[in-house]
């Protein structure tokens, strides 16, 4: 079958790979509809997920039909057409009955590497390095489910394909900074990020009752596209200070709630990028919080914090005096998917959640280099490029 495959830093090549198997009876072969690259995604381009290998299938955003089922799986059958979540859950430890489902303690099959690196090891992700796993991702026609009863879900026929793609990753994820992060009626809530993830977020917040949502970013027309779909209020911090903004729309107080949906490689205009840019080079630091802290300085005094950007290690110059003193609530994760697509799903159906519109570049999986390049160099406004199988 044909893939998208990693053959090195900011090298991707479609080719030929082997067809999936059923290796266990819990699993699954989804023919592959729609597959959409996420921001995450670039982190394996430049090198900042090193845990890759030339041949290695990439992409975790996807939904299909199902073509073959384990023996051990009961939800599911030939024809079915399903979302499946990035995240592997096998549905039994102690962190899927939470509903923790990326801290499934059952899915990575390369735990040493997190465990050494983090101090523990999550769940397993399509697509994502060795580090989660070594699971081919679903840049490909045919992707082999493990623990298919609580990594897919079925689709509801009110939803079309392209709306249901974003429920594999990008919405879930956009819902859980809003819905762990807190966010209650009347809040003002600040999403730093207008990429998919960060349009979720604050879709979510909206939904979920904040007075005012505000969305931060450097490029024009993806603040547009959030400010068209869902009416927030929006901030080129390129342009425009963001703290003097924040202060100004909250009465001198900042945002309740602010929610981080940036992640390692984040971009500023101020020598904080500069430094960064530097100690990243010379490996002195893993990531670039820059937008973790501005999330931090500007959030109120006893508001919170959520970070949804991935990060993968070290970072400098925490603002960890400003977390305590001004008594913050800082939390993060990878998505709990399972935990929140069938609701998304439902409200796809509804009409109350739009995740369309993000699918700014259809085009076929052979053109998959050439996605990857629109998307990472942010030409001819793509927002996301997503594949046809």
């Amino acid at each position: 079958m044909k893939a998208l495959c990693w053959e090195g830093i900011n090298d991707v090549r479609v080719q030929d790979v082997p067809d999936p198997q059923l290796l266990n009876d819990q699993d699954m072969i989804v023919k592959v509809r729609l597959s959409t690259v996420c921001g995450s995604d670039l982190h394996l381009l430049t090198g900042h997920i090193p845990f890759m290998q030339a041949g290695d299938v990439i992409g975790h955003e996807f939904m299909g039909e199902v073509v073959e089922v384990g023996p051990g799986v009961t939800k599911h059958r030939p024809g079915d057409r399903v979302v499946v979540c990035s995240f592997i859950a096998c549905g039994r430890c102690y962190y899927c009955k939470n509903e923790l489902y990326s801290l499934c303690d059952n899915t990575n099959t390369n735990p040493a590497i997190t465990q050494k690196l983090w101090g523990a090891d999550p769940g397993g992700i399509f697509g994502y390095s060795h580090a989660m796993g070594g699971f081919r991702g679903s840049h490909a026609e045919y992707v082999r489910v493990p623990f298919a009863d609580h990594t897919a879900i079925r689709i509801p026929e009110a939803v079309d394909d392209m709306s249901a793609v974003f429920a594999s990753d990008s919405a879930p994820t956009g819902w859980m900074g809003a819905d762990l992060g807190g966010v209650k009626p009347g809040d003002v809530v600040a999403v730093w990020g207008s990429g998919a993830v960060g349009q979720m977020a604050a879709r979510a917040a909206q939904l979920l009752g904040a007075e005012r949502v505000i969305v931060i970013d450097r490029f024009d027309y993806r603040l547009r596209q959030a400010e068209l779909a869902f009416g927030v209020e929006t901030i080129n911090y390129a342009d425009t200070s963001v703290g003097e903004t924040l202060l100004e729309a909250t009465g001198g107080r900042g945002p309740d709630v602010c929610i981080e949906a940036v992640g390692c490689e984040a971009h500023s205009t101020g020598p904080q990028y500069a430094y960064d840019q530097v100690k990243s080079k010379l490996k002195l630091e893993m990531d670039r919080p820059i937008a973790v802290r501005e999330a931090i300085y500007n959030c109120r005094k006893g508001g919170s914090v959520f970070v949804l950007g991935v990060f993968t290690g070290l970072v400098d110059k925490f603002p960890l005096g400003a977390m305590m003193n001004k008594g913050l609530t800082v939390r993060g994760a990878q998505q709990h998917g399972q935990r929140y697509i069938p609701m998304l799903l439902d409200r796809i159906a509804s009409g109350e959640l739009v995740t369309s519109h993000l699918a700014t570049h259809v085009m076929p999986l052979s053109e998959g280099a050439r996605g990857y390049e629109l998307f990472k160099k942010k030409e001819d406004d793509c927002l996301r490029s997503v594949f046809t199988l």
